[in-house]
């Protein structure tokens, strides 16, 4: 987010699961055949879980060639680019005028970003007790950073960290 946007999160919504299946369908149908996996990320796809309103998804494609054709398409149907946000070759896209907006990420194979972006969430569904202190970092950061969301989006980054490195140490055991 743009420092200056308000960060704007709302109660659990349990059609996000509905939308997110629908986007699914009509990312699969325009990104065929470049597309490998389309996943439903961010606290949207964690049920119970107070989240911004949009559905963010993560797009892992056949490879890196693949990156300029689905960008094209994805310009072509209204998607805004949003850069490389995390030099980690994992391009952002949005799309506003959708109900919920889209927020979608091109992403190679293998990816780093992506692979984490899975076992948090993963995690977060198997143990709600991680997820309610997801939950109330996310509203207190929001309280404190209501006007400034790439320093909501930063102040998260530490507890992300602590539960990726915990659900990746408890594979392990």
């Amino acid at each position: 987010m743009i420092a200056g946007t308000a960060v704007e999160l709302v109660p659990y919504d349990p059609a996000w699961p509905e939308d997110f299946e629908r986007i699914r369908d009509k990312l699969e149908r325009l990104l065929t055949p470049c597309v490998t996996t389309i996943e439903h990320i961010g606290s949207t796809s964690v049920p119970g879980l107070a989240a911004k309103p949009l559905i963010d998804i993560d797009i892992v494609l056949r490879g890196s060639a693949d990156i300029p054709p689905a960008t094209r398409i994805l310009l072509e149907q209204g998607y805004e680019p949003r850069g490389n946000r995390y030099d980690d070759e994992v391009w952002a896209f949005m799309r506003r005028d959708s109900s919920p907006p889209e927020r979608v990420y091109l992403c190679p194979p293998n990816n780093r970003t992506h692979e984490r972006r899975m076992i948090f969430r993963d995690h977060l569904r198997a143990n709600p007790a991680d997820a309610a202190a997801y939950a109330t970092l996310k509203l207190e950061l929001a309280e404190i950073h209501r006007h400034d969301g790439d320093r909501y989006t930063a102040e998260k980054h530490h507890f992300i960290d602590t539960i990726v490195e915990k659900a990746i140490s408890l594979r392990k055991i």
